[in-house]
C-alpha cells in the first residue's frame, strides 16, 4: 500500500527515446499481467531483452517504473521479481479498490456526460463480444477501459490518482481473476446491471453495484492464488517459451 500517490514519480532516462521506453513499459507490463511470469519469479532479464529485442538499458528503465507501480520489486545488486501477494495482502488492496469504485460511482451519475454514458455502452457491448469469443486479453483491456472511464466521469482528480495507483498494483490480480469461464460469466451479469444502473444515473445503485463487483472479484483472486500455491513449486527464474508458441 506504499505505492498509493506515487504512480508518475519516477522519470525515465532522459537519454532514451521516449517511444522506445514507453514501448518496453507497455509490452512489459502486459506481460507480466497477463502471468507469463508466476508471482515470486526472477525477471530473466537476457531472456526478455531477446524477446523484446532490446538492450538491458531500457528494459531495466522499464522495471524501474513497474517497481513504482507496485508490480515488481528490485532487489539489489540481484535484478528483480514479479511481486508475490499474500492473501491478506490481496484483500486490503481490494479493500481500498472497491471503496474508490464505490465513490466513483456515485459521482459518476451526477457528472457524466449523455454522450460519456453512450461511449461505456459501446465499450461495454464490444467486452461482450469478446467474452463470447473468449478473446480473454480484448476482454480484460475493455473491463479496464469500463472502470476507468466511469473513474474519469467522476471528475475528481484526487480519486483519479489513488485510482490508478491502487489499480496498477492490483492489475495483474484482477487479470488472474478471469482466468476462469464461470468467473467470467459471473462479471458480465455484474456489468450488465452496472451498465444499467449508470443508464438510469442511479447513483447509489451503481457505487454499491461497483463495490460487490470488486468484492466478488477479490474473492476470485484469493480463490486463484489458494489454487497456485497449491501446484506451484517456490518460483526460480523461468525459461520464457519462445513468442511463436
Amino acid at each position: 500500500m506504499n505505492n498509493l500517490m506515487r504512480i508518475g514519480s519516477y522519470e525515465p532516462d532522459e537519454d532514451q527515446p521516449a517511444s522506445l521506453h514507453d514501448d518496453i513499459l507497455v509490452r512489459l507490463r502486459d506481460f507480466i499481467v497477463e502471468g507469463h511470469l508466476p508471482s515470486g519469479a526472477r525477471i530473466p532479464e537476457r531472456e526478455l531483452c531477446a524477446r523484446f529485442n532490446v538492450s538491458r538499458t531500457p528494459l531495466r528503465e522499464a522495471l524501474k517504473v513497474l517497481a513504482a507501480e507496485g508490480l515488481v520489486e528490485l532487489l539489489p545488486n540481484r535484478g528483480a521479481r514479479v511481486r508475490a501477494f499474500t492473501e491478506a495482502g490481496i484483500r486490503h488492496l481490494f479493500e481500498v479498490i472497491a471503496g474508490l469504485d464505490f465513490v466513483a460511482g456515485r459521482l459518476a451519475c451526477a457528472r457524466i456526460s449523455d454522450d460519456g454514458i453512450a461511449a461505456i455502452e459501446r465499450l461495454h457491448l464490444d467486452m461482450y463480444t469478446s467474452y463470447l469469443r473468449r478473446e480473454l486479453t480484448d476482454y480484460f483491456r475493455l473491463n479496464q477501459m469500463i472502470h476507468q472511464s466511469i473513474v474519469d466521469a467522476a471528475d475528481n482528480p484526487i480519486l483519479s490518482a489513488n485510482y490508478a495507483s491502487a489499480n496498477a498494483v492490483i492489475r495483474r490480480l484482477r487479470y488472474s481473476a478471469n482466468l476462469k469461464s464461470e468467473r467470467l460469466s459471473d462479471a458480465m451479469r455484474e456489468h450488465e446491471a452496472i451498465i444499467d444502473a449508470l443508464r438510469r444515473r442511479a447513483g447509489e445503485e451503481l457505487g454499491l453495484l461497483m463495490f460487490e463487483h470488486m468484492r466478488e472479484k477479490c474473492e476470485a483472486v484469493c480463490d486463484y492464488l489458494r489454487e497456485q500455491q497449491a501446484t506451484e513449486q517456490p518460483a526460480e527464474t523461468p525459461r520464457l517459451q519462445s513468442s511463436e508458441t
